[in-house]
C-alpha cells in the first residue's frame, strides 16, 4: 500500500527558494493586509504553508509580531546619557542622586450612561460614552529610606511648579538633618467636583 500511495514528496528548500519566501515576506501583501500569513503567502507563492512556516522557523521570522521604538533628534543624547549613566556606576562623594519620572495621565472619567450590572449569563456594561473632569497636576517624592510619600499638586504642569516642589522638599531634608535619595514622580490626574449640573452616574 506504501509503494502504491507514496504520498508527496517534502519540498527540498533550496538556498533560491528561501530567499525568494525572504524577500516576498518583507513587501507588503496586494490585498492591504498588515502583514503575510503562512496560509496567504503559500498561496502568493505556490507553496504549500509548511514550507513558508520550515523557512520563517529557520530564519527567526514573526511577522505577525512588531516591536516599537521611539527615535531621537537630540544631537547630544549619548553624551547625556553617559552623564546620568556615569552617576549611578560612580556617583559623587556626598552627593544624592535624584530619579525623576514623568507618569502617564490619570483621568477620572464619568460614564453618561448607567453602568448595567452583573446577571446570569451577561456581562457588566459599561457605556462607551463618558463625561471628562478637570485637569491638575500631582507631584509626588518617595522617601526610599523611610517609605513615606510628599506630595503637592498644582494648577499647571511647567518647570516652574516642578522645581518649586523640588525647592521645598529639599529644605524639608535639610530641616531634618538628612539627605535621603528619593524617587520622584510627576503625573497628571484628572479631578473636579460634581456640580448640580453633572450628571449622576452610579458605581
Amino acid at each position: 500500500m506504501e509503494n502504491r500511495h507514496p504520498g508527496r514528496r517534502p519540498t527540498v528548500i533550496t538556498a533560491k527558494l528561501q530567499a525568494r519566501v525572504l524577500a516576498a515576506t518583507q513587501r507588503r501583501p496586494k490585498d492591504g493586509s498588515t502583514h503575510w500569513s503562512c496560509r496567504k503567502l503559500a498561496r502568493e507563492l505556490g507553496l504549500s504553508k509548511d514550507t513558508v512556516h520550515r523557512i520563517w522557523r529557520t530564519a527567526g521570522l514573526k511577522p505577525h509580531r512588531l516591536e516599537r521604538y521611539m527615535a531621537g533628534n537630540d544631537p547630544d543624547f549619548e553624551r547625556k546619557a553617559a552623564d546620568i549613566i556615569g552617576l549611578y556606576l560612580n556617583p559623587p562623594q556626598h552627593a544624592a542622586v535624584f530619579c525623576v519620572d514623568e507618569k502617564s495621565a490619570l483621568q477620572a472619567l464619568d460614564r453618561l450612561e448607567p453602568v448595567l450590572p452583573l446577571s446570569p449569563g451577561r456581562l457588566e456594561r459599561h457605556g462607551f460614552e463618558y463625561y471628562r473632569h478637570g485637569t491638575l497636576s500631582l507631584y509626588a517624592a518617595l522617601d526610599v529610606e523611610t517609605g513615606k510619600v510628599q506630595g503637592r499638586t498644582a494648577r499647571r504642569h511647567t518647570s516652574a511648579e516642578f522645581v518649586g516642589f523640588l525647592g521645598k522638599w529639599s529644605a524639608k531634608s535639610r530641616a531634618n538633618g538628612k539627605s535621603t535619595s528619593s524617587w520622584t514622580t510627576s503625573r497628571l490626574t484628572k479631578p473636579k467636583r460634581l456640580s448640580s449640573s453633572s450628571p449622576s452616574i452610579p458605581r
